[in-house]
């Protein structure tokens, strides 16, 4: 799928894909929250219906004008609009309102940020960098946020980047724990929220021992969590490498 967001001048009033076919011009008005998941390829098989608020191809969705039949048939050598959309979405530009585009740019620069915090560590002290320390640091080295890549996809890049300005590695840590039986089913249910299960063991009595790899910075967290909701029955240790 190829498309790109414009930054026009001139205020966006919908949320559209368009494309200019023989010389014509084909819009149609979008459900952004629909098309960031559908481009982010985390949801590529959504119905186009769904990733548009009317079946309508437009010549020109702000004054209204549908695109004539002639000229879809023209240019796509179809008039059937689902057809039509798909390729409009698929090759055209994606337009977002402002007030979209600063909503979606907030969300995605704090979900990085948050993860960059809880993966990363300051290699002097192997504590987490603060949030408002990496924050700096993606103004300082001018991150600039892909719209239509996940918040995942992004990351080695953008650290990478604020390597410059930021010394941090990323480090993992293998705990190994034993849960008792009254609560393995609901923290075993946690546990692939903070890392990778490498290993598990499930015990006669329902209990569970297990080995999960977390990353360094989540680990004061992760371990909160855990105590927390086993009243501190379980056992655990950190294993080294």
């Amino acid at each position: 799928m190829t498309a790109r967001i414009t930054f026009d001048h001139e205020r966006v009033s919908f949320n559209l894909a368009k494309l200019k076919r023989g010389g014509e011009n084909f819009e149609v008005a979008i459900i952004p929250e629909k098309i960031i998941s559908y481009k982010e390829k985390k949801d590529s098989k959504i119905p186009v219906e769904e990733l548009i608020k009317s079946q309508e191809i437009f010549a020109d969705v702000k004054k209204g004008l549908i695109a004539k039949k002639e000229n879809l048939n023209q240019a796509f050598g179809t008039s059937d609009v689902l057809e039509v959309a798909k390729k409009i979405i698929d090759e055209g530009e994606i337009q977002f309102t402002q007030e979209y585009r600063d909503k979606l740019l907030i969300e995605k620069k704090n979900k990085i940020i948050d993860t960059i915090h809880k993966k990363g560590v300051d290699p002097k002290t192997g504590l987490p960098h603060p949030t408002t320390r990496i924050q700096n640091a993606f103004d300082e080295a001018k991150i600039k946020i892909d719209y239509f890549k996940s918040a995942e996809e992004q990351i080695d890049e953008i650290v990478k980047k604020i390597r410059v300005v930021l010394p941090i590695r990323f480090e993992k840590l293998k705990v190994w724990l034993n849960i008792p039986n009254t609560y393995a089913s609901r923290i075993y249910g946690l546990l692939s929220t903070y890392g990778d299960v490498l290993e598990q063991a499930w015990q006669n009595d329902g209990g569970l021992i297990t080995t999960i790899e977390i990353p360094s910075g989540v680990q004061e967290e992760f371990f909160d969590k855990i105590n927390s909701l086993s009243h501190g029955q379980i056992q655990s240790k950190k294993i080294e490498d």
